[in-house]
């Protein structure tokens, strides 16, 4: 049975002044926002840096990338046909392009036709929605014109760009080309000699440093590649599934959009909003109103199964992000570099996190699991009384 008189109070003489204790406080707070502006002032010459070089950056990354994607198939030639490490690397990049080559051959000039016509029915569909809007006198008809005017204008300037398939410029053709072929050489180097990075990193920094570089680099590998495979997975069976329900309710242009869900998938959540949302438009225009409600609960259905099932089922603990986070990055990725940013932000946090965790295991290895003050004052028994008779 706890004691019900309340706790001594210590005599004054014994506690520190006022002035020393709201002092330490301020000296604490400055101290700690000192560090971080100075972390924050690191991402800011970080970002810089990363703008500056992002020409050599761009393709580095890319190629990481698609080595993710190509490591397993040069690995299986090496094991089970015999290749060399040149050999297999060189057939996988091959192959990969063969098979970009069949692609293009068989699926995008159909799609590339008619994403046009995905452009018009959306425009249309946003003009049936504004006088639906209009007539129910919940908007004033110069809000609603102003936001479909900017929307039919993104769409059609969209479709054009799409459409017609041709960069503007001869700089940005000339860029485009070289970060391809870039992509694909390094490609075939780190697929040949990506075996080498780790020991030359683990032999080079030491035996201490090298262990923590070496431990987070493969963690880091491990998350981007299993990032690009469940992506690619996910949006597989997304696109199978909406075009399947495009197709069974007669919805117009179901092949392109179904293609369209697949590329969106890996600009996470965004993406699969958009892609949405031009979906139900076109059923809107081409079945009407209850067409394109039974489009829109297909699409809300297979979203709620594909981050509710399929991404927890497959992705495990590779990524371990939250929905927010990744909203948030996707939006400020795209923000600041464009779709390749919308590609690229979700596995460069995703890796940043990768590290964070390995920083916060090496923490608490050394410094034992953090309990609450309550809790462990609980855990603890009563000291033994004191013996006056035992002299130290």
């Amino acid at each position: 049975m706890s004691d019900p008189r309340p706790a001594p109070t210590p005599p004054t003489g014994s506690l520190p002044p006022r002035e020393r204790v709201v002092g330490a406080g301020i000296s604490w707070v400055s101290c700690w926002t000192l560090r971080w502006l100075v972390i924050a002032a690191g991402f800011v010459v970080v970002a810089w840096l990363v703008s500056q070089v992002w020409t050599i950056l761009l393709p580095i990354v890319l190629a990481l990338i698609l080595t993710t994607v190509l490591q397993p198939a040069a690995r299986l030639l090496e094991q089970r046909l015999g290749f060399g490490p040149a050999l297999a690397a060189g057939a996988a990049v091959v192959g990969a392009l063969g098979v970009v080559a069949l692609t293009v051959l068989f699926i995008v000039p159909s799609v590339g036709s008619q994403v046009g016509d995905i452009a018009d029915s959306a425009s249309d569909g946003l003009s049936e929605l504004q006088q639906r809007f209009a007539d129910s006198d919940l908007v004033t008809q110069a809000q609603v014109d102003s936001v479909v005017s900017a929307a039919q204008d993104r769409l059609q300037s969209s479709a054009s760009t799409i459409a017609n398939g041709v960069l503007v410029g001869v700089s940005a053709v000339t860029s485009a080309l070289v970060t391809t072929v870039l992509t694909l050489v390094l490609a075939f180097f780190f697929l040949k000699d990506g075996r080498r990075f780790l020991p030359w990193i683990a032999a080079t920094a030491g035996p201490t440093a090298g262990h923590h570089l070496t431990e987070v680099a493969s963690r880091a590998w491990v998350t981007l590649g299993g990032f690009v495979r469940t992506q690619a997975l996910v949006g597989l069976i997304d696109a199978v599934l909406i075009g399947l329900g495009l197709v069974v309710l007669g919805i117009p242009l179901a092949l392109p959009l179904a293609v369209l869900t697949f590329v969106a998938a890996f600009a996470p959540i965004v993406g699969a909003i958009a892609v949405g949302a031009i979906a139900v438009l076109v059923a809107l225009v081409s079945d009407g109103y209850v067409a394109a409600l039974i489009v829109l609960a297909i699409v809300l259905v297979v979203q709620q199964l594909e981050g509710n099932v399929l991404l927890p089922w497959l992705q495990g603990r590779t990524l371990n992000l939250h929905a927010g986070v990744v909203l948030l990055t996707v939006v400020l990725g795209s923000t600041l570099f464009g779709v390749a940013g919308a590609f690229l932000s979700v596995p460069a946090v995703a890796v940043a996190a990768v590290v964070l965790r390995y920083l916060n295991e090496v923490v608490t290895e050394r410094t034992g699991p953090t309990e609450p003050a309550a809790a462990h004052t609980a855990a603890q028994p009563d000291p033994p009384p004191e013996d006056p008779q035992v002299t130290p």
